[in-house]
């Protein structure tokens, strides 16, 4: 899983930037900056974190498959900031060389739904992004970005447009059933799921995720047989120690050409 890093340009990888609103990489591949959005009526600030990139470069969504490099945000040094999720917007399926990634070219717009401490008073969202972006290679980057989100502020269409690119919901999407069987490995633990639901639309792809970043879910396949989508995949601790899964942590996002899917839970 850490193949692709080992073809990255080390020595040049990374730049710690001063505190700012934006940021660029010191060879201008990659530009991020705060969008600072606007205040709800129930008082949560909805912003954005916008990552642009140069043409033909890319960077990864939240897993990003074996051929990328999984994203990390730091908010530390943020204030005011109690709960914050952000929503990933549909991502694209990549295939290069034989390996496959996910993730987003050229633009990027992650939501960020932040639940001041404090109603009615300023908040300030400091980042530090390390993120994979790649062209012929994969370079990780580094960068910080800083805004000052006062309220009431304003709409932003960047950011309305990525909360509306988001995977259809189990039930939106027709989920009849999800049944997951594990049987031991000699490495670890091997899932199939079987998803009854309606085809999404050509090249389903399902990428399959545990709520424990220390086991390492596989690419796996997958494949359409009737009204039911069967995945299937191996996943490892990453320091080799014992595990277990509980189907009701484990994700499903089925991507394709048309819809996409997010299913959380299976049962036995």
């Amino acid at each position: 899983m850490f193949k692709t890093i080992a073809h990255c340009l080390a020595p040049l990888c990374a730049l710690v930037l001063p505190a700012m609103a934006s940021a660029q990489s010191f060879d201008q591949v990659v530009q991020a900056e705060v969008l600072p959005g606007w205040r709800n009526a129930d008082g949560t600030h909805m912003a954005g974190v916008r990552i642009t990139l140069n043409p033909g470069w890319k960077t990864y969504w939240r897993a990003p498959g074996d051929a990328g490099i999984p994203p990390q945000i730091s908010w530390r040094g943020s204030r005011n900031v109690g709960d914050l999720a952000i929503s990933w917007p549909t991502p694209d399926v990549f295939y290069e060389n034989g390996m496959r990634s996910i993730g987003y070219s050229e633009d990027l717009v992650l939501p960020v739904k932040i639940a001041p401490i404090q109603a009615g008073k300023p908040v300030r969202l400091k980042a530090v992004l390390d993120i994979g972006v790649c062209r012929e290679i994969c370079v990780p980057q580094r960068l910080k970005i800083d805004g000052e989100l006062a309220a009431p502020g304003a709409r932003d269409a960047r950011i309305v447009a990525s909360i509306v690119d988001q995977p259809l919901s189990a039930e939106e999407a027709g989920v009849h059933q999800v049944t997951c069987t594990l049987t031991p490995s000699e490495d670890g633990i091997k899932l199939q799921a079987k998803i009854k639901m309606p085809r999404a639309g050509a090249d389903e792809v399902a990428v399959i995720e545990t709520a424990n970043p220390e086991i390492w879910v596989a690419e796996g396949t997958t494949k359409r047989s009737g009204d039911t989508l069967v995945a299937e995949t191996e996943m490892m601790h990453v320091s080799d120690a014992s595990f277990l899964i509980n189907r009701a942590d484990l994700r499903f996002t089925v991507l394709s050409t048309g819809e996409a899917v997010d299913i959380h839970g299976c049962t036995g």
